[in-house]
């Protein structure tokens, strides 16, 4: 999981393997920019965040300079408008592909060529996502000419759209299989296949979970151990990880070169079994302090002592099992429309891509509501875990989320709606106000308003 913002980066790679339950390209596993949206009104929040620092040493509340406290506002905005035009532009272009004909006449083209069912997928299948990838690919420039503008990535349009074009490629490669695998099981067992690919998706998750930290993510970004060139780093993250009990190997540190790519900074614990590490973006290193990148880690080793990894594994099926299951009952509802001849027609993937959108979509705040309880645990245990480490640590700690907040123009506060909807984190000030106050008696939080706070 990511440190700072979901990781939908994980979720995303099985949904789209996973039937396509998102659209959501494999991009996003190169550098995925967070979303940001709009701020709320100060009656929003009962200790908003300022748009200007205090003068004392400690750090109570999440603050901005006024010049990147309203580039954080445009940048946040920006990017809760781009997130729901992409939702609706891609709904809007499945149901247009739908109403033309379009499954139903590359359906016939593959049959005209091949009798074998898996040629007939080979022709339909890299045919369909090729040209979903291509009708999508607008949204995807913009989304990351604003990273460009607002400074987040500096990764120069040629080596993105290299990246973008290996998203492509993987989604395709893997979608052919699973697709085929899918529509095979439908034509065998026309009343149950929903069931057996919801027990079908439990292996090929964990298979992919256990490969993509050794062949997706090098794809996209380059790894190197830590101990290379972070030693003194290593030492104290094994020192802090048999203090939880939980000892990692050095051979289970890594470092991504992020910097070629992006000014953010981040840290996350990636793979199961064997491919289990902790990695660490050298912009994190460049831009924070040793503690408090010993605090990220912190964060990061709750998940795995807590348990989130199992039990998110669990959320995702559960979540997977009621979405198969409504799909099966709307498909039979569906495909008397659009020209598609049964559900096991290549035309119904159509339908299905549309219904596991529209799922995919009303379903995001139920697992971002879970992904932000998780962080929040994921927050005290890290805490919990450095008060013996550094005499200040919730000092540490907080000081850490006010890096992180000023490198990625975190929103200072955003609407309830959109944490509801979008937010797998706490917002940032939630988390920096929680970490000041660690530990301290009720009475003693306090966290100045916008007004109180003096001009430096």
């Amino acid at each position: 999981m990511l440190f700072l913002l979901a990781p939908r980066l994980r979720s995303r790679l099985l949904r789209s393997a996973l039937l396509l339950l998102s659209l959501a390209s494999f991009g996003s596993l190169a550098n995925a920019t967070p979303l940001q949206s709009a701020p709320a009104s100060p009656q929003e929040s009962a200790a908003p965040a300022s748009a200007a620092p205090t003068r004392n040493s400690t750090t109570s509340t999440y603050h901005l300079s006024p010049e990147k406290y309203q580039k954080a506002i445009a940048y946040s905005r920006a990017g809760y408008r781009l997130y729901f035009l992409s939702v609706f532009w891609n709904l809007a272009i499945l149901l247009l592909l739908l109403r033309s004909g379009f499954f139903a006449k590359l359906r016939d083209f593959a049959e005209a060529h091949s009798r074998n069912r898996f040629l007939q997928a080979a022709i339909f299948v890299p045919a369909v996502l090729a040209l979903l990838a291509l009708l999508n690919l607008p949204i995807r420039l913009y989304g990351h000419h604003l990273s460009l503008y607002y400074q987040q990535s500096i990764e120069p349009w040629g080596p993105w759209l290299w990246d973008w074009t290996k998203a492509q490629l993987l989604e395709i490669g893997l979608g052919l299989p699973v697709i085929a695998l899918l529509f095979a099981l439908i034509r065998s067992k026309p009343r149950s296949w929903w069931l057996f690919a919801w027990l079908g998706a439990i292996p090929l998750s964990l298979f992919l979970g256990l490969i993509a930290p050794w062949y997706i993510d090098p794809l996209f970004n380059k790894f190197r151990p830590l101990q290379e060139t972070q030693p003194q780093l290593v030492e104290s993250i094994v020192k802090l990880t048999s203090v939880a009990g939980h000892p990692v190997p050095r051979s289970q540190m890594f470092l991504m070169e992020a910097s070629k790519k992006t000014n953010a900074i981040n840290a996350y614990v990636a793979g199961l079994g064997p491919s289990k590490r902790i990695v660490i973006w050298d912009t994190s290193i460049q831009k924070t302090k040793p503690e408090e990148l010993l605090f990220i880690v912190g964060h990061e080793m709750g998940h795995y002592v807590l348990g989130h990894v199992v039990k998110g594994f669990a959320y995702f099926l559960a979540l997977l099992f009621v979405a198969l299951f409504l799909a099966y009952h709307c498909l039979q509802w569906m495909i008397a429309r659009w020209g598609i001849r049964g559900q096991s027609d290549w035309a119904a993937l159509g339908a299905l891509l549309l219904l596991f959108n529209i799922m995919n979509f009303v379903g995001e705040p139920i697992g971002n509501a879970i992904s932000r309880l998780q962080e929040h645990s994921a927050d005290a245990y890290g805490l919990q875990l450095i008060q013996g480490f550094f005499p200040n640590a919730n000092e540490v700690a907080a000081h850490s989320f006010q890096v992180l907040g000023e490198e990625d123009l975190d929103d200072p506060n955003p609407p309830k709606f959109i944490v509801l909807w979008l937010y797998s984190h706490p917002p940032l000030n939630d988390r920096l106000r929680f970490a000041y106050d660690f530990g301290r008696p009720a009475q003693s939080q306090t966290h100045p308003e916008p007004n109180q706070i003096p001009d430096r």
